[in-house]
């Protein structure tokens, strides 16, 4: 126990040093290296991690990624047609070019994967080789929406990366105190054994209250139309959250894992830490984009 509180102390100080210094490189770096553990250890699960030729494709293929969202968002608008737009036009021009990059660059890998596959198809499963190139898509496209979400607004970054990567751990926490509190009934037995439908219930109820209250602070006034978008939001990305940790559970039963590493002593691997917030990342970044509230 002693050493999971500390192991855990140790990534939330890590993690306070990477949001301080939020506006510059160290975050694009920071997503980068989760993102090289994260395909690791998924790769590790599957037995394909010593495969030199396909770890380095795909490793390459995570790493770009954070930095190729991290560029072009100083473009504006009047750089296309001599006349400004709010931020979010901005943001998707810039994000066109983005786009065909990381789209080239993840063809490229996956083209070096389907090389190495043939001339190892004795060795090499198809089920090993659509994994990793399904893993070398989301991991990557997913966790760089923390970039996007910090760069969707200028004046409140911070706070909307703070509240993406909180929805999925608010909702573990409040689950877990419903679920201790009042829990009878099993969410899904066979493959969280732990996880009740009170809790699952409790989690949303929690992280759709915390998201109310949070954004009513940011704005600064109680807004009716702000709390409903920011309670609809939370309890999304609740059970969203909550799909991606069942999701990541059931991968580790088949495959007969406890944990997906170590890298965080008492807690797993960063799969494990990160397998809601996979999820719950580029929802909330579709809530921002569709419904603009702040």
């Amino acid at each position: 126990m002693l050493t999971r509180v500390i192991s855990g102390a140790v990534g939330v100080v890590i993690m306070a040093v990477v949001l301080y210094f939020h506006n510059t490189i160290v975050l694009p770096i920071a997503v980068a290296l989760i993102i090289a553990v994260m395909l690791y250890e998924l790769l590790r699960a599957v037995k394909m991690h010593k495969c030199t030729p396909v770890l380095i494709a795909s490793e390459f293929c995570g790493i770009v990624m954070p930095f190729i969202h991290a560029t072009g968002d100083d473009l504006t608008y009047a750089d296309y047609t001599g006349s400004p737009l709010p931020y979010s036009a901005k943001h998707f021009l810039s994000g066109e070019f983005n786009f065909f990059i990381s789209f080239i660059i993840t063809l490229l890998c996956a083209f070096v994967i389907f090389v190495t596959w043939l001339k190892k198809h004795k060795e090499i499963r198809y089920e090993q080789v659509f994994f990793v190139l399904a893993v070398m898509v989301l991991v990557p496209q997913a966790m760089s929406a923390m970039i996007r979400i910090h760069n969707f607004y200028s004046d409140a970054g911070l706070f909307l990366l703070i509240m993406a990567l909180c929805g999925a751990w608010i909702a573990d926490t409040g689950a877990y105190f419903s679920g201790v509190a009042l829990g009878k009934h099993k969410l899904c037995p066979e493959i969280s054994p732990k996880k009740t439908i009170e809790g699952f219930i409790g989690g949303i109820l929690t992280t759709g209250i915390v998201y109310a209250v949070a954004f009513c602070i940011f704005v600064g006034e109680f807004d009716i139309k702000t709390v409903l978008f920011a309670f609809i939001m939370g309890a999304v990305c609740a059970v969203i959250g909550t799909v991606g940790d069942l999701s990541a559970s059931m991968v580790k039963r088949q495959i007969g894992f406890k944990d997906y590493g170590k890298i965080m002593p008492g807690h797993g691997g960063l799969m494990d830490r990160f397998d809601s917030v996979l999820f719950v990342l580029p929802t909330f970044y579709a809530f921002m984009v569709i419904f603009s509230i702040l």
